[in-house]
């Protein structure tokens, strides 16, 4: 007989028909034994009464989570037994026979759908055991929701021309970006491959190679620390690139009406801003704290410097005589904090590197503030007009260096549009930062490094990297973000091998290490390659945004836990010395204290 699903049980009123799956649970009823059978489309009643022999005596051994097959005849429950919650609980199935397909044993946590969250706090146990972590309701959504979504986006991209093409899991290694993840060569002793942390160099080859749109769902690998919007080691990007893009517009014009769609028709939420919203990176900096805000809500900085400079406040003045700021941002209705919350927000600043939270309460009988007595009114007026603060509003203050202040107060921002509930769920606010610098200063080896894609393409080309300052020089280099998520980083590239030779020169490269490391590009690059650009959206991340789950590892099937290991499978774990010898690799580790 036919599998019929549980779901499909509905139109199934007076037939005989079987289902599989799981035992959900069992109860015995005054000599009948019910089942809530479960497969992946939800769960039906299964009826077993006495009169049937064996069916009964098999349903009588059924635990939790056994697997079973069953036969009967799908009836309509009496309206006293109806249950509405369920999409199948008008109907049951008079179970005649009953196969057991597999038995379990007793489970370390509870799937049966219809348990909350409580149990499941143990991340590293669900980890464990995913594969049963797997079967609960909220993981089968996912992996399903996960599927429709990169159709989704593979069909768009196919409609827009773009070609899907797969590249090399083992490249070399690059100089560049995080930790690469080596993979020694036994048939060429002492070698090494890497896995590639992107495409980038193929994607680059395959623009001179004359394809005009290219895109893939790329796994890439870096061994990088793992975080709750970063999954530690490996990850999926959409990776995409565009030829004869020659400026970022392209890139913006040909992709935001993927995230749209996404955004509309997918996750059934509304897009903040159409278009997208174009944020110099400088300007986010000085305006959230952040080069990611999160644009469903206002909060920017205020720069009171200026206004301040003459101020009798010794933490204020003596920020602002250092070559520092003072900056604030004004809380709408922050007024009702209490005194334990404005400590716990002081605690917070004080781990990002303030040395303390300043405040004005905008309270309904006055302005008060343990600082009003070393402002001048003068002073006073100014930050509450600078700020448009009004009544029942609480301002907060930076004074520091203007990058400590900038990230101590984007901090206090997202943290403040949390407790408010300023971050509607429904909405998703996208924008694209651009104008990111070229180079940055590497502090812990005293040497100008890139800030971000050493491929990106400078602005001013030639000219600018021969005459400029390197830390005043800005990169065709944007990223795209959401919520205050960073989706990807991409750049319009430099195609240009003089330009590159001299981009990599300033932070220390060589000719011949460039030719070393990049020669493929290189060559390319000098038998005509058209102005390209692109980026690369993680996959994991989209998910994650379109689903409000801030835990990256819910949207994964198989993740790493915390400390970057598949505590499932064991990985990493040691090999055998054979293999090692195979490999020509000596072990020099560290060793245990005693």
């Amino acid at each position: 007989m036919h599998r019929t699903l549980a779901l499909e049980t509905v139109s199934k009123v007076g037939e005989e028909i079987k289902v599989s799956g799981w035992v959900n649970s069992r109860r015995d009823h005054g000599g009948v034994i019910f089942i809530d059978l479960r497969d992946h489309t939800g769960l039906v009643q299964l009826a077993i009464h006495p009169e049937n022999k064996e069916a009964f005596a098999a349903a009588s051994k059924c635990r939790d989570e056994f697997v079973l097959s069953a036969a009967g005849k799908v009836v309509n429950r009496t309206p006293e037994t109806q249950n509405p919650n369920l999409p199948t609980g008008k109907v049951e199935i008079l179970a005649a026979q009953i196969t057991v397909l597999n038995t379990a044993k007793p489970l370390p946590f509870q799937v049966a759908h219809g348990h909350g969250e409580e149990t499941l706090s143990n991340e590293d146990l669900r980890l464990k055991y995913r594969f049963l972590d797997l079967r609960r309701e909220k993981m089968q959504n996912m992996l399903v929701r996960r599927h429709k979504m990169i159709k989704h986006i593979r069909d768009w991209m196919d409609s827009r021309g773009f070609i899907e093409i797969t590249t090399p899991i083992l490249t070399s290694s690059s100089p560049e970006g995080a930790r690469d993840f080596l993979v020694p060569s036994r048939l060429h002793p002492g070698k090494f491959y890497a896995l590639p942390q992107a495409p980038q160099q193929f994607k680059q080859l395959l623009m001179t190679g004359g394809v005009p749109k290219y895109f893939q769902i790329a796994p890439c690998f870096r061994d990088e620390d793992p975080r709750a919007d970063r999954s530690p080691g490996e990850f999926y990007q959409l990776d995409l690139e565009i030829a004869f893009a020659d400026k970022d517009e392209v890139v913006f014009q040909e992709m935001e009406p993927l995230f749209v769609e996404l955004t509309e028709k997918f996750a059934n939420k509304k897009c903040m801003h159409k278009p997208f919203p174009r944020l110099p990176y400088l300007e986010a900096m000085e305006k959230y704290g952040s080069d990611r805000p999160d644009l469903r809500f206002g909060m920017q900085l205020v720069n009171l410097t200026e206004e301040l400079k003459q101020t009798a406040f010794s933490v204020f003045g003596n920020a602002i005589k250092g070559g520092g700021v003072v900056k604030a941002i004004c809380c709408e209705g922050g007024a009702r904090l209490t005194r334990s919350q404005i400590d716990e927000l002081t605690e917070m600043v004080k781990k990002e590197g303030a040395g303390g939270l300043a405040y004005i309460v905008m309270a309904e009988d006055g302005v008060k503030s343990p600082i009003l007595k070393f402002l001048s009114e003068e002073e006073k007026q100014s930050i509450i007009s600078g700020t448009e603060a009004e009544t029942g509003d609480i301002i907060f203050f930076g004074a520091d260096h203007k990058d400590v202040v900038n990230k101590v107060l984007g901090k206090l921002r997202s943290t403040l549009g949390d407790m408010f509930g300023l971050k509607d769920p429904g909405v998703v606010a996208w924008a694209w930062i651009t104008d990111f610098p070229m180079y940055e200063y590497n502090d812990k080896e005293k040497k100008i490094d890139f800030m971000h894609n050493p491929f990106s393409m400078p602005q001013g080309g030639l000219k600018a990297l021969e005459s400029q300052d390197p830390l005043s020089i800005r990169a065709y280099q944007y990223d795209i973000i959401a919520n205050g998520l960073e989706l990807s980083s991409g750049a319009i590239r430099n195609f240009n091998p003089e330009i590159m030779y001299k981009a990599f020169e300033i932070v220390g490269y060589s000719k011949e290490v460039v030719d070393e490391k990049f020669g493929a590009m290189i060559r390319a690059f000098e038998f005509g390659a058209p102005p390209h650009g692109g980026f690369a959206p993680g996959i994991d991340r989209l998910l994650m945004l379109l689903e409000n789950e801030p835990n990256i590892r819910e949207v994964i099937a198989f993740p790493k836990n915390g400390s970057a290991e598949d505590v499932m499978m064991g990985a990493p774990g040691t090999v055998e010395e054979k293999q090692l010898k195979e490999l020509h690799i000596k072990l020099d580790l560290p060793k245990k204290d005693k």
